[in-house]
């Protein structure tokens, strides 16, 4: 694994903009366009054996979690605990989610964290990456398979949906890098023959005449794509009305596992050891000095605290209030300074890909910069 410089691709933002990428160049300059990382091949063999591997993993976890019924421990409620069972009871189908590893190339991955209900970073992996290798390493290889792979799991969700159902897609208003993830995944379920419609989360309505969730022109909602966490969801007005008669949603409630920090230490319990998986606990005591505060539903590295060598690194955040675990530190490795995060994607199950993550500190946070990859035999 290695960092390297190559020449930046001239007019590459106006491609970028042709496909849709608009975010290119957000608070100051998003996509790094002239900077890439190389893996060979192994590297990529075995980011993808430890992907699988922990998906696995994962799984074995929401049965472990519903059957012991820890869901306090996770900070679910008594409606999402419920939520959770019934989900998993109907094997819901899921989507994706994205893990996050510190990885260097020589030692193993490990696993920072899990994104499993609402994922970014999609469309950057997924289509900005490839268009980058065509034009600039056509004669190399990218470990990336989302794009297929997402047609697969629009496949399987158009089969179990009614002929006449259309499914939409929402995310919040005014938040340019949530539509276009969303506006993406509507295209791939499009070109799976699914009739799609795209919506904001905030003209989303409930009928209690019919008990149903509505569009704002009053037209039902049978099955939704939502980039907007369940525990948002479940805490707004309609949040009550959520069930499976009122509506479908992806990702499934029993995602609300696996996309809080709690999930952790649970795994920790569960797999004590594992070569992928760092110390992780509801209580600070089984650490040493150096080990990083997370709060249970944080994202986009907000309200994290880092300590390491007597010195504290936190970042600001609305979170906390729900609770927080207590992970043994890794720091992220660092060339030139910069610090990257591999995030390897699920998609259908499967392990699908990476997209690379990086700032110039340990904590990796929204306005991180991108940066493609390619691997070599």
């Amino acid at each position: 694994m290695k960092r390297l410089t190559v020449p930046p691709r001239p007019g590459w933002q106006a491609k970028f903009e042709e496909l849709g990428f608009s975010f290119h160049s957000m608070e100051g300059g998003y996509w790094s366009e002239g900077v890439c990382y190389e893996f060979s091949a192994a590297e990529i063999d075995h980011l993808e054996e430890v992907t699988q591997e922990l998906h696995e993993m994962c799984l074995k976890a929401v049965d472990y979690i519903i059957s012991k019924d820890l869901f306090l421990n996770i900070g679910l409620n008594q409606q999402a605990a419920a939520l959770v069972r019934e989900s998993w009871k109907r094997e819901d189908a899921s989507i994706y989610g994205r893990f996050d590893f510190s990885y260097d190339g020589k030692g193993e991955p490990m696993l920072l964290e899990y994104n499993a209900d609402t994922p970014t970073a999609l469309y950057e992996a997924s289509v900005a990456q490839w268009v980058w290798l065509e034009d600039v390493f056509p004669k190399y290889d990218q470990f990336n398979s989302i794009h297929e792979k997402l047609m697969d799991a629009f496949n399987a969700v158009k089969r179990k949906m009614p002929l006449a159902s259309r499914l939409y897609f929402g995310c919040v208003k005014d938040h340019e890098e949530d539509l276009v993830t969303v506006e993406y995944m509507r295209d791939v379920a499009t070109q799976a023959g699914i009739r799609s419609r795209h919506i904001y989360i905030e003209d989303i309505g409930y009928d209690p005449d019919i008990e149903r969730f509505v569009a704002d022109d009053g037209e039902p909602i049978d099955c939704m794509f939502k980039l907007y966490p369940w525990e948002w969801l479940l805490g707004d007005e309609f949040g009550k009305f959520i069930n499976q008669d009122a509506i479908t949603l992806f990702e499934p409630a029993w995602k609300m596992v696996l996309s809080n920090k709690g999930i952790l230490p649970v795994m920790w319990e569960m797999f004590p050891g594992h070569r992928n998986l760092l110390p992780s606990y509801f209580d600070q005591s089984g650490l040493g000095a150096d080990f990083v505060t997370k709060p249970l539903f944080a994202r986009e590295g907000a309200n994290i605290e880092l300590r390491t060598k007597g010195a504290v690194i936190s970042t600001d955040g609305t979170y906390g209030s729900e609770g927080f675990i207590y992970q043994e530190l890794k720091e992220l490795p660092s060339f030139g300074g910069r610090y990257p995060v591999i995030g390897s994607w699920i998609v259908n199950g499967l392990a699908a890909g990476i997209g690379i993550r990086e700032d110039d500190t340990p904590v990796t946070k929204n306005s991180s910069n991108f940066v493609p990859h390619y691997f070599v035999d």
